[in-house]
């Protein structure tokens, strides 16, 4: 009872600060000391804050005065100090040694840090990383042809190797063989009994290939114009083939989500290559390994090796369904469509190049020819053409669907270059075939690539 009277009689300060006291008392017995300091820890620390602080400029030369020296200056810094120049800047490259020097590399800090001076004030900036190359110009696109022939939509196409007619095939079940030149009709054949959705010219024989949704791959004898071979095997619809370059085999593919390898000569399915889960949209073969490709519904592209006839490498980085693909030229690489984006591939083992955004559509068909010239075609009749090297979007083309047709119906499902790269042939949704050329009048001057390099930021995956 007397305790808790004492403790009443003094306010909660006075009782606060008694325990502060004690507890100060209690951890620090001798006060009037500084603490001990290692000098040797101190030292270290204080070296490495300064190489980190200032690690880039501690080792620098100073700058020279001499003729010579700013010539090599000059030649180390390349065109990058006139254009500063001319805005009243100088740059001036920090270099470890010269060119004759003790040592045949320059400094770490020279990459890093550039000299910077403004009127009488000096100062280092970071140098700036490469940026994207500027690509190439390419002349513009414009429609010179429209053909009309067809009752159903065009949904493929392709030209012969001596480059004098192309074959398209359509929703109307008819196959139609087209004068490149001229663009009159030659010839109609007729046998499938669905929408033709494949065709393709051998290079090797006189045949042409045809697949559609009547599950029917068919080999016609371009001599006497008649079926000579059915190759039977899909259980559902056919949507796409190709023929080996240097093999006489053909790849066919489908709803089924196979892939089949077919042996011209005899007929025999060679391989019935399966692993995609849905769709095969797009199938193409090359000489080179690994000579079949596919893109699928499912997401998927696969690399395929057909000794085996199984699968050699599956790429996933599309998110939506591959509807497209096209091979280069003369690069070992290809392209893929999807509706997320289209994306360059290197081959043998599919890794990425780069992703060509900016054509939100589901895009059918691409087309490449040897110039660099990339084309995508889209459902809603839009054209995209792009700068192979470097991904530049440098022409978007709206299609116009032809009088009596309704809106929707200007969708480009198809498209070929011929072979010499000079024109583009176009299967669309209006039932007709469009063909387009180079504007021979358009120069660099009239129509500039309107290029920064800040814009082309490409996502990495």
């Amino acid at each position: 009872m007397a305790l808790t009277e004492d403790v009443q009689k003094h306010s909660v300060h006075t009782l606060v600060f008694r325990s502060l006291k004690r507890t100060h008392d209690m951890f620090i017995s001798d006060q009037g000391s500084l603490p001990w300091k290692d000098e040797k820890s101190e030292t270290i620390k204080r070296m490495s804050k300064v190489r980190d602080e200032y690690g880039p400029v501690l080792d620098m030369p100073k700058q020279s005065t001499t003729k010579q020296s700013k010539a090599i200056d000059n030649q180390w810094n390349g065109t990058g100090g006139e254009n500063n120049a001319s805005r009243g800047m100088e740059i001036t490259p920090y270099e470890q040694t010269r060119p004759g020097g003790q040592s045949t590399e320059r400094s770490q800090a020279s990459k890093a840090l550039v000299s910077v001076t403004v009127g009488q004030q000096q100062m280092l900036v970071p140098r700036k990383a490469q940026t994207m190359p500027r690509p190439n110009w390419h002349p513009p696109w414009k429609l010179y042809r429209v053909i009309s022939g067809h009752l159903g939509w065009v949904r493929c196409i392709a030209v012969e190797p001596a480059n004098q007619w192309f074959v398209t095939g359509a929703g109307d079940r008819v196959i139609k063989i087209w004068d490149l030149a001229s663009g009159t009709l030659k010839l109609s054949l007729t046998g499938h009994i669905s929408t033709v959705r494949g065709v393709a010219v051998s290079t090797r024989n006189p045949y042409l290939f045809s697949c559609g949704e009547d599950k029917q791959v068919k080999c016609w004898d371009l001599e006497y114009n008649k079926v000579i071979r059915h190759f039977h095997g899909h259980l559902s619809a056919v949507h796409s083939l190709d023929i080996h370059p240097n093999i006489d085999i053909l790849a066919s593919a489908g709803r089924d989500a196979s892939v089949r390898i077919w042996d011209i000569r005899t007929k025999a399915c060679v391989h019935t290559m399966s692993g995609h889960q849905n769709t095969v949209a797009v199938v193409k073969c090359q000489s080179a390994e690994p000579q079949v490709i596919s893109g699928s519904h499912d997401c998927t592209i696969r690399l395929w090796d057909l000794a085996a006839g199984r699968t050699r490498v599956t790429l996933t980085n599309h998110k939506k369904s591959v509807r497209a693909a096209a091979l280069h030229p003369a690069q070992y690489s290809f392209a893929t469509a999807s509706p997320d984006n289209i994306k360059q591939w290197k081959f043998p083992e599919g890794n990425f190049l780069q992703n060509l955004t900016g054509h939100n559509a589901i895009i059918n068909s691409l087309a490449l020819n040897s110039d660099g010239v990339l084309v995508s075609g889209a459902d809603n009749g839009t054209m995209h053409f792009w700068d192979w090297r470097t991904g530049y979007n440098f022409q978007r083309l709206q299609g116009m669907a032809q009088p009596g047709s309704i809106d929707s119906e200007a969708g480009i499902f198809a498209l070929c270059f011929d072979h010499s790269g000079s024109r583009l042939i176009t299967g669309e949704a209006d039932k007709t075939i469009k063909i387009y050329k180079e504007d021979e009048t358009a120069t660099e001057e009239t129509h500039p690539v309107n290029w920064r390099a800040d814009i082309l930021k490409k996502k990495r995956y």
